[in-house]
This record gives structure tokens, sequence and C-alpha cells, in this order.
């Protein structure tokens, strides 16, 4: 990993873009159940290791206008920050991408959800909602969005990801 002023540029554009579509997903991306589409960027540290840091601030900041307070920042993000470096490790592994994602943010943030904001649902249940919502968010537009950008050469040039 090498930290160039590119690589320094997109973790800041991947902040920025994760952040905003969470942000304008309104009550959507918080809560019990989630539907959070910024998650499908989650799988992108397995090609561009850039998407590590990003991902992570743009969690930071994301879940600091969420409302749901330090709690969220501090866990949420850590939870993105643990699937980043998780699925930059599995990146021989295209199928694998989306498991990190899916397992921490079940674990980590399913259980401070249940046990500090919501607990209408058990707290299995309640992981288990953001984790399907995670699975089909990561698998659905996650993997795809891998498979578009392998396949646009530009976009690999550009990006200069890891094919």
């Amino acid at each position: 990993m090498k930290f160039s002023p590119k690589f320094l540029i997109q973790a800041a554009l991947l902040a920025a873009i994760y952040s905003a579509l969470t942000i304008v997903s309104g009550s959507f991306g918080y809560g019990p159940v989630q539907f959070r589409i910024a998650e499908a960027l989650t799988v992108l540290p397995a090609v561009m290791p850039a998407a590590i840091p990003g991902l992570f601030i743009g969690c930071i900041l994301a879940n600091w206008f969420g409302g749901f307070g330090i709690i969220d920042i501090v866990f949420g993000s850590i939870a993105t920050l643990l699937a980043g470096i998780s699925t930059y490790f599995l990146r021989k592994h295209r199928f694998l991408f989306p498991l990190p994602p899916v397992f921490f943010n079940a674990i980590i943030v399913g259980a401070y959800v249940y046990l500090l904001y919501d607990n209408s649902y058990s707290m299995a249940f309640t992981m288990l909602f953001i984790g399907i919502s995670e699975f089909i968010i990561c698998y659905g537009l996650g993997l795809p969005l891998i498979t578009f950008i392998k396949k646009n050469s530009v976009l690999r040039k550009t990006l200069e990801i890891d094919v």
C-alpha cells in the first residue's frame, strides 16, 4: 500500500461518496433494520486499498450525522475498518469479498443497536436483519460494482486497481 497523493485523493473521494450516500438515505441507513446503499462500496478494498481509510472515514462522517451518537461513530466505524482490512486480505477470492462487511456489521452493529438503541427485536434478530441487508447490498450491488470496474479499462487505469 503506497500513500501517494492519488491514494489520498481516492480515499477522500470514497469517504465523501460513502458518507453522502448514507446521509441522503436518511432513516434507511440507520437503526435495527437498515438498508445502507453505501455498503456496496465495502467490497472495494479488494481491488483498491485506498478504500480502507476512505470507507472508515466515510463511516465516521455518516455516523456522526446519523444521530445515534458516539457509540455508533466509534463502533460502526471500527466494524467498517475491520471489514475493509479483511476484504483486502481476501482479494484473491472474489466471492468472499462481501463476507467481512456482512459479518462485522451483523455482529458489531447488530449488538450495539440492540443494546443501546432499539430492542424491539431480540439481539439475534437485530444482528440477522443487519446481516441480511448487508448481504443483499454487498452481493447484489458490491460484486457487480467490482465486475463493472474490472471490465472497464478506463476505470481500471484511472483508479489503478488490482486486477
